[in-house]
């Protein structure tokens, strides 16, 4: 196996009579079980760098990250991947940091997998169209990390976040809502090919996905609870803005269902988001009335004028004819 993973710009390479570093088997093209997922202890020795200084971190996220920019393998590239999916559930502070540092400025460390192509046969070329949908899937996700301030995954604690929202400006909790949304989206578009989820690695990923998707529903959820409870002091913009947003997140429910067929529902998240988009569309309606009355209102305070009685000559006579004369209207 070469563990020469260091030689990419910007790295040294290793010694030949170096010992590899744990994260060689995870970051080098799989020899003998190229549709397995990574093995745990090669995971827990990756996820133990993150305990050691920032430059080994670093080097750590590099070596997967210019593996996976410079294969043409799907297989690899999906087992880079789910090791990184790994790296940002159960990754330390110091070794997720590396991750979500780069991709809301589009640095290095940014999957760029929306072109990946493997066009060796039919089927790699299937198994690049899920390479491409869950790079996508954990790029909005870390995306959503550097806005909420949170790592979406099973591993996040909602009850420390709770304060937070509770404390939120409603113009920066529509701005998490969005981006929650967006997860769910990029979750939504997955490939129509999914008799390939035979393949253990779009299994693994695709099971990793609906545990990221159960707990972003759980950070959705605390945030429409708080739009609950604010409904009655919202803003026509802003109720017109959350239900706009709670269109988008029923739009993917039928293709989410079908994804994750074999897996429990969360029918009480649905409700909420049901119950959540009466209440935001009344409060819109209720809000544009309001709009509607006040702008008729200033309206006829507008064209309002004195009356002018204006002296008009008829059969030689001066009569009176009354004759209201509105001002100039700004």
């Amino acid at each position: 196996m070469n563990h020469e993973i260091y030689s990419c710009k910007g790295h040294p390479p290793c010694q030949s009579n170096a010992p590899p570093p744990p994260y060689a088997p995870l970051s080098s093209a799989p020899q003998h079980t190229p549709l397995l997922p990574p093995k745990d202890h090669h995971v827990a020795a990756v996820l133990a760098l993150g305990r050691g200084s920032r430059p080994i971190a670093r080097a750590c996220i590099a070596a997967i990250m210019d593996r996976l920019h410079g294969t043409s393998d799907a297989h690899v590239a999906l087992k880079c991947l789910i090791t990184l999916r790994h790296v940002v559930a159960r990754g330390t502070f110091i070794l997720r940091d590396q991750l979500s540092f780069f991709p809301v400025g589009g640095g290095r460390n940014f999957f760029n997998v929306s072109a990946f192509r493997d066009g060796r046969d039919v089927e790699t070329w299937e198994i690049s169209s899920w390479v491409r949908w869950y790079g996508a899937v954990l790029e909005s996700n870390l995306i959503a990390s550097r806005i909420l301030g949170v790592y979406i995954s099973p591993s996040s604690d909602l009850t420390q976040n709770n304060h937070t929202i509770t404390s939120l400006l409603n113009s920066d909790l529509m701005k998490e809502i969005d981006v929650l949304v967006g997860i769910v989206e990029e979750l939504s578009n997955f490939p129509d090919s999914l008799h390939c989820q035979q393949n253990n690695l779009i299994y693994e990923a695709v099971n990793f996905a609906g545990e990221d998707y159960r707990s972003t529903q759980s950070q959705i959820g605390a945030r429409l609870s708080e739009c609950v409870d604010r409904i009655d002091e919202s803003s026509f913009g802003e109720s017109a803005e959350l239900t706009r947003c709670l269109v988008r997140l029923q739009e993917c429910r039928e293709r989410l269902v079908a994804l994750f067929v074999n897996r429990q529902r969360n029918d009480a998240f649905w409700d909420l988001v049901r119950e959540t988009t009466v209440k935001a569309e009344e409060e819109r309606d209720r809000g544009r009335w309001t709009v509607t009355v006040s702008e008729s209102t200033r309206f006829e305070e507008r064209v309002k004028g004195p009356s002018q009685r204006l002296m008009l000559a008829y059969g030689g006579v001066w009569d009176r004819v009354p004759l209201t004369v509105m001002p100039a209207m700004a």
